[in-house]
């Protein structure tokens, strides 16, 4: 006898229906599994053989033949364990239901208990976008599967329980659908922009970067407050939206590194990779071509401290998903495309000592020293940072003083509308940032005035700048317009602009 249910696989963050065939005939006992499966499914027969058992019903001593179609496609995880296990009760007869239209998704352990998967938000989506509309998953998936409109979700805990429920003798509860807006918390953070004593430039310019999601780089000597900057950035960023929310956590469900108890990433991403950090680390790869550090800061931030320690591939490997947004990891067994649409921040020192330029520590670098230090970060990826600020140190009295500074609250709503009005600007564009504008937008959003054209053009020449390098001071003078709520570029903006790119 011969049983079909129906599950998803991932291929990055695209799902695409998989058959789970069980035929069940005479012969030696044995169970196989074809289909192009990895190691962990072809080990779901051993897992699937106790969980039956251990859930008061039987494998028979016949031979079990699963096959997992489309079979050109390759299959990876655990995910297969619960459609594997309800088709061989099919097929034996132990199972009398209709499951047609239900996809089936979850890792069994031996006592038949359903384990968290990884990958189940991107895969609902899929399957829903594909006509699918119920689906049995683990219990502790339920709240990441709860985010997708019109699904029809039934979490269980073991298989005991869904079994029961496609009998109708213990109907499992629908998951009720879950909304945004009442999930969203109150941010809290450790880090806020009033505590950083001092430095009004460097809080001026990451107030600008984040307005227009641009990147970032803060240079000076050691302690001077550079990383507890980069750490103020979140709490200034602007609330995510369901859609933004929802494509991160794609990218952190499929990466195994969603919260548990929350379901969905509500704050925006921000990573911090060691300098030892592998390029494969960085861009995402492996064997199971997973998504780096870039695509888990997809609508956050990127923060690298002490730029010039990483690799130098690794940095490089930053130049073209600081361009496109997107990066294809492609390997021998295939190839994704992961979204990377982050901030990024660097940080750095002024020589290896830390203390070139310090009016009270002497620098003990030889001018080559500093010379390659600085030329460990390459032109063509500091062509692609927007704004670069010095981070001077700060003054006792101004450490001790009773003074406080504006709050990350008041900063982000500056932040917020500087986004509500480049949200209204770009409505008809793919974009939502005056970052990512091209040269179209350039021309339609950015018109200079011939006194901007003036400034612009004695930067350009004076500062020897590249092509790329005028049309991100363009994009940082809209950014600097916005936030002042002037609809014009004006020569100040422009100025201002040339003077995070001549720091």
């Amino acid at each position: 006898m011969i049983a079909k249910t129906e599950s998803f696989a991932l291929t990055g963050l695209n799902g695409f229906p998989v058959t789970v065939e069980v035929d069940v005939t005479t012969g030696l006992p044995a169970f196989d599994i074809v289909g192009l499966a990895d190691t962990a499914v072809k080990e779901a027969r051993n897992r699937v053989r106790s969980a039956i058992m251990n859930s008061g019903r039987s494998v028979p001593p016949r031979r079990i033949t699963a096959n997992l179609a489309p079979a050109d496609v390759r299959k990876e995880g655990s995910v297969f364990d619960l459609p594997l296990a309800i088709g061989v009760l099919k097929a034996t007869g132990q199972l009398v239901a209709d499951i047609k239209g239900i996809v089936f998704m979850g890792e069994l352990s031996l006592d038949g208990s359903l384990r968290r998967i990884n990958g189940v938000l991107p895969s609902v989506i899929s399957a829903a976008q594909n006509g699918y509309a119920k689906f049995i998953v683990p219990a502790d998936n339920a709240k990441e599967a709860s985010f997708v409109a019109g699904a029809e979700i039934y979490a269980a805990h073991n298989l005991k329980e869904v079994i029961d429920h496609l009998s109708g003798l213990s109907p499992l509860r629908a998951v009720k659908n879950a909304d945004f807006s009442s999930y969203c918390k109150s941010r809290i953070y450790d880090a806020d922009l009033s505590l950083v004593k001092g430095q009004t430039v460097a809080k001026r310019a990451l107030e600008v970067a984040v307005s227009g999601g641009h990147n970032i780089l803060f240079v000076g000597a050691p302690g001077t407050g550079k990383t507890m900057l980069a750490k103020c950035i979140p709490t200034i960023m602007p609330d995510m939206t369901f859609r933004e929310a929802l494509e991160t956590t794609k990218i952190h469900s499929v990466a195994g590194n969603l919260d548990d108890g929350e379901g969905l990433v509500f704050t925006r991403p921000f990573r911090s990779p060691h300098h030892t950090a592998t390029t494969v680390s960085i861009t995402g790869g492996g064997s199971d071509l997973r998504p780096g550090e870039i695509s888990l800061a997809h609508n956050g931030v990127l923060f690298l401290d002490e730029m010039p320690e990483y690799s130098r591939s690794a940095l490089e490997a930053l130049r073209q998903p600081l361009e496109d947004g997107v990066i294809t990891v492609s390997r021998a067994s295939g190839s994704v495309r992961y979204p990377a649409n982050f901030m990024l921040c660097g940080s750095m020192n002024p020589c290896p000592c830390g203390n070139f330029g310090s009016e009270d520590k002497p620098c003990t670098c030889t001018p080559a020293q500093i010379a390659k230090y600085k030329a460990k970060i390459s032109g063509p990826l500091l062509d692609r940072i927007d704004i670069k600020v010095e981070v001077d140190g700060v003054k006792y009295t101004e450490l001790t003083g009773d003074e406080k500074g504006e709050t990350s609250e008041t900063v982000r709503a500056r932040v917020n509308r500087a986004r509500e009005i480049q949200a209204n600007r770009f409505a008809k564009d793919k974009i939502l940032t005056n970052s990512e504008m091209g040269e179209k937008h350039l021309a339609a959003y950015c018109p200079l005035s011939a006194e901007c054209e003036k400034v612009l053009k004695s930067a350009y020449e004076r500062l020897h700048l590249s092509p790329r390098a005028r049309s991100r001071i363009i994009k940082v003078a809209r950014t600097i317009a916005d936030l002042a709520e002037s609809p014009e570029i004006k020569p100040v903006h422009v100025m201002e602009a040339v003077s995070y790119r001549n720091s």
